[in-house]
């Protein structure tokens, strides 16, 4: 049986104020049995590492340098964040494609630097509405995956762009139909890590539509942004992926 899990991603927002309140309310929240974890932002992961140590959330960051050491000013290194306890860390972010040019290339080098550093990449794909529009889904996020290499030790996001941040989510049919889209492309590769991948859903995933769109037979769990700041629906979002 595939594990499923459920990542939050902070994104640029928390306080060590807030942090404690969040945390606390989500450790008291969610089951021992949950599979759950939060990427936080690089300054939080010693709090954060501290509150949820010994406990069953795991943590991660939201991005990684490419590289391992050296003269890379303002990067952070796969080594540097398995020194707090990280387990996962999120690479090719809609985001940091978008806003801070990361091309398929750097997505897949910063992927392998998490896999070298043993941490489990949670790698991104989605299409932009224009592409959506168009009819390129599959072609965009076939080129996305294909340029990650091997999938084992992983976990992959299915975010359409269009959905991330806007209050708008693909239907529960339309997120399946790309999550089979691509296991499917995966299993052409390779069947056994097809049938183990882990493919999370992201795009204004709420309390309200989660157990829907987890329902969905290739929809193993999700990437939660904007709900996961809340303790109370990121813990309803938990509770939705219960098998």
């Amino acid at each position: 049986m595939r594990a499923r899990l459920v990542a939050g991603n902070w994104k640029m927002n928390g306080s060590r104020r807030a942090n404690a309140v969040l945390l606390d309310g989500i450790k008291a929240g969610v089951k021992p049995s949950d599979s759950v974890a939060v990427c936080v932002p690089y300054p939080y992961l010693e709090q954060v590492s501290g509150v949820l140590a010994g406990g069953a959330i795991a943590w991660g960051a939201q991005n990684l340098s490419e590289h391992d050491a050296g003269a890379y000013t303002g990067e952070v290194s796969g080594a540097m964040l398995k020194e707090f306890g990280c387990r996962y860390a999120i690479v090719g972010h809609s985001e940091r494609r978008a806003l801070y040019g990361e091309d398929d290339a750097k997505v897949a080098a910063k992927f392998v630097a998490a896999k070298r550093a043993g941490l489990t990449p949670i790698a991104c794909v989605g299409e932009t509405l224009a592409q959506r529009e168009r009819g390129e889904t599959e072609s965009v996020v076939a080129r996305q995956l294909d340029a990650l290499g091997a999938l084992s030790d992983a976990v992959l996001a299915y975010e359409p762009v269009w959905a991330i941040g806007t209050g708008k989510n693909a239907t529960p049919q339309q997120a399946q139909e790309v999550h089979a889209f691509l296991r499917a492309r995966v299993a052409a590769r390779d069947g056994a890590v097809a049938g183990n991948l882990t493919i999370l859903y992201g795009g204004s995933v709420k309390a309200g539509n989660a157990k829907e769109l987890f329902a969905m037979p290739d929809i193993d769990g999700g990437l939660i942004g904007g709900a996961s700041l809340s303790a109370a629906d990121f813990i309803a979002i938990c509770a939705a992926a219960r098998r």
